[in-house]
């Protein structure tokens, strides 16, 4: 009987690769090339594939024109040179049921490589080459004598010169010596069998050897668990920390003050705000500081949402505050505010006219003087009932008397450290946090990027706003109907956006282009229109100027570079021309839409593309949907997570198998293990080995966010 305690990833990380057999020196060299040093960085090289050999396609089933993996013998091998000078290998191929062609340009390596009787899986294109098939330029995986009915293919280096039966080996053996002691499972017991999850020990033995492809799913499925429930954790743990650690108000939710302004407002919540600002009064009324994010499309009616919760402070003797990322967008903010306030009144008993009026003031780095050292004084003796601005809230000198709500607009530019600052300005108590975005983010997205906030949902459109037509010009003949189109609306006294391509390699060229488009629209497609031009590189008083002009309609159409993305709001505005439309991500054409469609008129928005001949997903997927969550679904599937996951938010770099798309239910499971877990047990005591893992697989930095909070 082995009395030895079960491995941990802890042992399998001490152990050095090169401590396995047939690992010399030049092996070691050439897996630390490929980022694998350690047993466990080994083990935890997953297949990139696996080739069912009992069902895998044959030669003679191979069909002309589509891809294919097949398992075939090397028959013979040729090499001549073209009479461009360029290399050619040639090999013939077979299996049991018929032969073919293999053709590789430029790779004279190959004909070492493929010796007469070697093994290969073939991944690629089969063409029909004179009267036969042939392959050119496809995948080669090395596959050796393995004789499993499913054969592994794990990523290989040509350059650093391994091959997949290699390290197929030395998983093996190092699975093998694993075997006595058994693979440590920190995942409590009750959460494996609820879910009907495999024990790790078998997942990591059937990920690397499967019997049938089945096993190989419930493997998958088992390890991905594992690397979300570590992403979770570590973001429950931090969620949970900062509750237990921060002092909040407990808000009056039930006043006079958020039921005047309801009454007030010229139609009535949606249902989905109604909720909103329900789940919001719910956080509100408790002594934990709130921490949550409210997504909601453009046009949602997040500012009421926003607005109700800040009211909410001031019926209670305390201070709001709204902080945008651009001073343009404080602005924007400010005045919108202003209107939706009215001449809202503070139910204020010490007064003898029994209300006294509401104070909401702007506080930008453009507030200066006089007028500056007023707000301050306000905001520290708590005569300003509303702060609204940018970052330069909570910059030194900035005293509040006492800050009980922070909405925050788009989350992205603000972190850890501006939540501390926020905190010193609060007198000791931790304010009640709104981080409010416009770019819808898929449901398990959100659980991942932002897992230690709790969600809101903005998911239907107020009465009032026109829904707008999205319409694809693929082409030039198309575009001139798009020209056309701006003339006839701007006859009908209404105005256009056009934005010029997004050009990443530099802002020079984008600028240069935004100019050619402004003078060719000006002298030909739109002449005699009024044309503005707003791009990057002009000072923020010409911005200042154009828009102002925009705004008041002296100018007809405005050409911008996607400077018009954040928070421009022109009612008159209903026509949006997007210029190589295919530059842009799904995201951002939805952004740049939700530009128009804000007043009672109907609006229309093209998006202009050269011509294709096949279709264009991501165009026509805003063609089909104006419901950016489920736009932001489809973005998912087209791109990946890779593009959400670039905020390198912490511990992402761990999800190996896990995919946010693949694995939606996944990631809900395992957020709600987390909380099982770090609810009954909240510094792990009961739990050392996964405690020990979190430790293990999160840097220094990751693992800082944790104490800090």
């Amino acid at each position: 009987m082995n009395s030895r305690p079960p491995i941990t990833l802890r042992d399998l990380a001490a152990l050095d690769v090169g401590q396995l057999k047939g690992i010399g020196e030049k092996k070691r060299a050439s897996l630390a090339a490929f980022g694998i040093d350690t047993v466990l960085d080994l083990v935890a090289t997953y297949p990139r594939r696996w080739v069912d050999r009992t069902n895998e396609a044959r030669i003679a089933d191979l069909v002309p024109g589509q891809e294919a993996l097949v398992l075939v013998a090397v028959r013979s091998v040729a090499k001549r040179t073209t009479r461009n000078r360029r290399s050619m290998v040639t090999a013939s191929v077979g299996d049991g049921s018929g032969r073919m062609e293999v053709v590789f340009f430029n790779q004279p390596w190959r004909e070492r490589q493929l010796k007469e009787g070697l093994q290969i899986a073939l991944f690629g294109k089969a063409d029909t080459y004179r009267g036969g098939l042939q392959m050119s330029n496809p995948i080669v995986d090395l596959i050796g004598d393995r004789t499993g009915k499913i054969v592994p293919i794990y990523p290989q280096s040509e350059k650093a010169q391994l091959n997949t039966w290699e390290l197929a080996g030395w998983i093996e053996e190092a699975l093998r010596r694993c075997r006595d002691r058994g693979i440590a499972d920190p995942v409590p017991k009750q959460v494996v069998s609820r879910l009907g999850l495999i024990g790790r020990s078998e997942a990591l033995s059937s990920i690397h050897g499967p019997d049938s492809i089945r096993e190989k799913e419930q493997a998958r499925r088992r390890l991905a668990f594992d690397e979300l429930l570590r992403v979770q954790m570590v973001l429950v743990l931090r969620k949970r920390e900062l509750e237990r650690s921060s002092q909040g108000l407990s808000h009056t939710v039930d006043g006079e003050l958020v039921r005047r302004f309801h009454e007030a407002l010229p139609y009535p919540l949606t249902d989905a705000q109604t909720r909103v600002i329900g789940e919001i009064d719910h956080d509100l009324a408790s002594s934990n500081p709130m921490h949550r994010l409210l997504q909601g499309d453009v046009g949602s009616g997040k500012t009421v949402v926003a607005v109700s919760m800040l009211l909410a402070a001031v019926q209670g003797g305390h201070q709001g505050a709204l902080m945008a990322p651009t001073e343009v967008l404080a602005e924007q903010h400010f005045t919108g505010v202003r209107a939706l306030l009215g001449d809202l009144k503070v139910p204020d008993p010490g007064n003898l006219f029994g209300d006294r009026p509401l104070r909401v003031e702007l506080l930008t780095n453009r507030v200066t003087g006089s007028e500056r050292r007023d707000v301050l004084a306000g905001l520290a003796d708590g005569m300003v009932d509303i702060a609204i601005g940018t970052h330069a809230l909570i910059q030194e000198g900035v005293e509040f008397s006492s800050l009980g709500t922070v909405v925050v607009d788009e989350q992205h530019r603000f972190g850890v450290e501006q939540r501390a600052a926020l905190r010193d300005k609060s007198s000791g108590h931790v304010p009640d946090l709104l981080v409010m975005t416009a770019t819808p983010i898929p449901r398990t997205a959100a659980m991942t990027v932002y897992g230690d906030l709790d969600v809101s949902v903005l998911d239907e459109m107020p009465p009032g706003r026109t829904p707008i037509l999205t319409k694809w010009a693929n082409g030039p003949l198309l575009e001139v109907e798009v020209w056309a189109d701006v003339r006839h609306e701007v006859a009908e006294g209404r105005q256009a956006y056009v934005v010029c391509p997004l050009i990443e390699e530099s802002e020079k060229l984008e600028v240069a282009s935004a100019e050619e488009t402004f003078q060719r629209l000006a002298h030909d497609e739109l002449k005699g229109l009024r044309i503005g031009l707003l791009h990057g590189r002009l000072s923020s008083a010409e911005k200042q100027i154009t828009m102002d002009l925009f705004r008041s309609g002296q100018l007809d159409v405005l050409v911008a570079t996607t400077v018009i993305e954040v928070g421009v709001d022109v009612a008159n505005a209903t026509m949006m021309v997007v210029l190589d439309a295919d530059r842009f991500g799904i995201a951002q054409l939805h952004q740049l839409r939700g530009r128009v469609g804000r007043g009672q008129h109907a609006s229309t928005c093209w998006l202009v593309t050269q011509e294709h001949d096949e279709g264009n997903p991501r165009v026509e997927a805003l063609v089909a949907s104006t419901d950016g969550f489920e736009l932001a679904e489809v973005d998912l599937d087209l791109r990946g997570e890779g593009t959400l996951m670039s905020t390198s938010q912490k511990g992402r770099s761990d999800l190996k198998l896990a995919s946010l798309r693949r694995d939606r239910e996944l990631v809900v499971l395992a957020r709600e293990a987390a909380f099982e877990i770090v609810d009954a047990d909240p510094d792990l005591v009961d739990h050392p080995v996964l405690r020990d893992e979190l430790d293990l697989l999160f840097t220094e930095e990751d693992e800082g966010f944790l104490a800090k909070s």
